[in-house]
This record gives C-alpha cells, sequence and structure tokens, in this order.
C-alpha cells in the first residue's frame, strides 16, 4: 500500500512538473504575443516573432505530454477535467490554433492590412490562451461542483467568476513579464532597449496583481496554505519566490538579461510549486460536496500501471529535455533576420 501511495504522489509530482515545463517555456511564447502590438514597425514585430520562430511548437509538447500523463496516471481527473472545462477547452484549443497561423500567415503577404490583421490575431490569441490558463486554475483551486459521479454540474459562466478571473489576469501579468525578459534576450539596439522599458512595466504590473490574488487566496480560499501552515519549512516556497522577485528587477536594471531570465523561469517554478502544494492530494475539488473530491488516490490507474508507467517516464523525460535543451542551444543568440525569416 505504502508503495502505491508513494507512487501516486511520484505522479502528481511529475504531471505538475510536466505542465511546469509548459508553462515555463510556452509562456515566454504568449507572453510575447500579449506585447506583440506594442513594437512600432514591421521589422521589430518580425523580430519578436523570429525570437519564439524555431521554438514556439515544440514548446508545446510539454503541454501534449503533460496532458498524456494525466490521462495516463489519473484518468478520471482527465475525463472529468474535459468534460466539466469542455468550452474553456475548446476555447483554449482554437486560440492555440489561430495562434499558429497568424505566425504561420503573417508573412506570407507584403500588404500592411494583411500583417496588422494578422499581428493583431496573434497577440489577442495569446492574451487569452493565457487568461484561459490562469481561469482553469483559479477554479482549481477554488474547486468546482461535481456529482456523485465525479460528473461537472456547473455552467460555463460559473468557471468565470471573479476570484477565477483574478488568477486569469495573473497569469496573464506572468507571462508579460516572462516573455519581456526573454524579448531582451532575443534582441539588440533600440529593440532591446525598448523591450527593457516593457520588463521594467510587466514586473510592476504583476507585482500588484499578485499581491492582490495572494491577498484574496488567503482571505477566502485557506485551504490553499494549509499546507505552508501544518509544514513551516515549505515557508522557503514563498520566501524563494519573493526572492526572486527582487533578483529579478535587480538583474534588469544591472542589463544581465540571461540572470533576469533564470530569476523569472523560478519565479514561475515557485508559484507552480505553490499552487501543487496548496491542492495536494486534491486533484479536483468538489465544492460544495467535498466528498465527490477527486484525489491522487480514488482517481489514479492501478498500481501496476503506475510502476509500469514510471519506468517508461524515466526513460522518456530525459529524451525530452535533452531535445528541447538541443533546440535552444542550437538558436541561441540574437535574432537576426534573412529572406527566410517569418
Amino acid at each position: 500500500m505504502n508503495t502505491v501511495i508513494d507512487l501516486n504522489t511520484i505522479w502528481f509530482f511529475l504531471v505538475g512538473l510536466l505542465f511546469a515545463g509548459y508553462a515555463i517555456l510556452d509562456g515566454f511564447d504568449l507572453g510575447i504575443g500579449a506585447l506583440h502590438l506594442l513594437s512600432k514597425n514591421d521589422r521589430e514585430r518580425r523580430t519578436l516573432l523570429n525570437a519564439i520562430g524555431p521554438v514556439w511548437d515544440g514548446n508545446e509538447v510539454w503541454l501534449v505530454t503533460g496532458g498524456g500523463a494525466l490521462f495516463a496516471a489519473f484518468p478520471e481527473v482527465y475525463a472529468t477535467a474535459f468534460s466539466g472545462f469542455y468550452m474553456a477547452f475548446i476555447l483554449l484549443l482554437f486560440m492555440l490554433i489561430f495562434r499558429a497561423v497568424a505566425i504561420d500567415f503573417r508573412s506570407k503577404q507584403p500588404m500592411r492590412w494583411w500583417r496588422n490583421w494578422w499581428d493583431f490575431s496573434f497577440s489577442l490569441s495569446s492574451i487569452l490562451t493565457s487568461l484561459l490558463i490562469g481561469v482553469a486554475l483559479g477554479n482549481i483551486a477554488m474547486g468546482i461542483p461535481l456529482n456523485e459521479q465525479h460528473e461537472f454540474v456547473g455552467s460555463f459562466r460559473s468557471l468565470l467568476n471573479p476570484y477565477a478571473l483574478l488568477i486569469g489576469v495573473t497569469t496573464v501579468a506572468l507571462f508579460m513579464m516572462h516573455g519581456s525578459i526573454y524579448g531582451m534576450l532575443k534582441t539588440e539596439g533600440d529593440l532591446h532597449d525598448r523591450i527593457q522599458t516593457w520588463s521594467k512595466k510587466a514586473v510592476v504590473f504583476f507585482v500588484l496583481v499578485y499581491a492582490v490574488s495572494t491577498l484574496a487566496t488567503l482571505l477566502f480560499l485557506p485551504h490553499m496554505s494549509m499546507q505552508i501552515r501544518n509544514n513551516p519549512i515549505f515557508l522557503a516556497l514563498p520566501i524563494l519566490n519573493v526572492l526572486a522577485i527582487i533578483n529579478l528587477q535587480w538583474q534588469i536594471k544591472r542589463g544581465r538579461d540571461f540572470q533576469a531570465f533564470l530569476s523569472s523561469c523560478a519565479v514561475m517554478l515557485c508559484l507552480l510549486a505553490i499552487f501543487g502544494l496548496g491542492i495536494y492530494p486534491n486533484m479536483i475539488l468538489s465544492t460544495p460536496q467535498i466528498e465527490n473530491t477527486l484525489t491522487i488516490y480514488n482517481a489514479a490507474s492501478s498500481g501496476k500501471t503506475l510502476r509500469i508507467m514510471l519506468v517508461i517516464a524515466i526513460m522518456g523525460i530525459p529524451l525530452v529535455l535533452a531535445y528541447t535543451a538541443s533546440i535552444y542551444w542550437i538558436f541561441r543568440g540574437k535574432v537576426k533576420l534573412d529572406a527566410n525569416s517569418y
């Protein structure tokens, strides 16, 4: 029995790790998209697109892998989430597709109206994708109504509650901050200096909405801080998060783009770790019928399945990491536009 419990916790961590990888990698793509319309001419917009051009589709592999791991390890959670959040997932999928089309189609024609349309589409789809991801996280933290069969009995409108929308806005701000710092890494000259200005404002925006969302969570969702209250050692996570934010601002001021980007990644990891700690061992909290909650125990696959998949994950995850690292190494450095660029 202890082995099964340990496996369930391990898979909770692994699924969270895969989704964290997606948030960090595709997060700066979405952040670049959210800031895209702030660039002032066609060359700057092409530069921003080419900053993410070689990697954006590979980053989404982490989302697919995370969804596959969730389906294999916690199939009932997968079923409940995709049925309960059906409309939200359809909108999310539509936004991801529209963003991809905008990236590929934008420079196919030289007309100004054509490029402006796809620039607007790219930016809007990036913002809405970020917002929807945050809304989903907000509802998971707050809880959704489930019946005895673990079926969602609410409505799409009920998912758009004030707390979930607040977390959605916080996610948009987080990705904008993350994306602006990545943009500094990939650009130079006047565009780099302007993005540096954007990043400072994005940090302020994020800190403000993060402070509000943290206060709202502490006041209205006390269960999200229960693990930290019961185990003071976990206070290290919010402390590290605050230190990472301070260091991020310091590195931006000193012009150390790579160190600032690492700090931004650390902020995202800390936030997702705090979120995971807050919901553990629940996967989907049921409110107000707490007894219908899906946990890592009552929604998991069999112990044998979890053991077999763990072996596969141990072999597969290093390959995904190696592939991701090689792509970023190959396309390292500043963006240089040429005839083959977006």
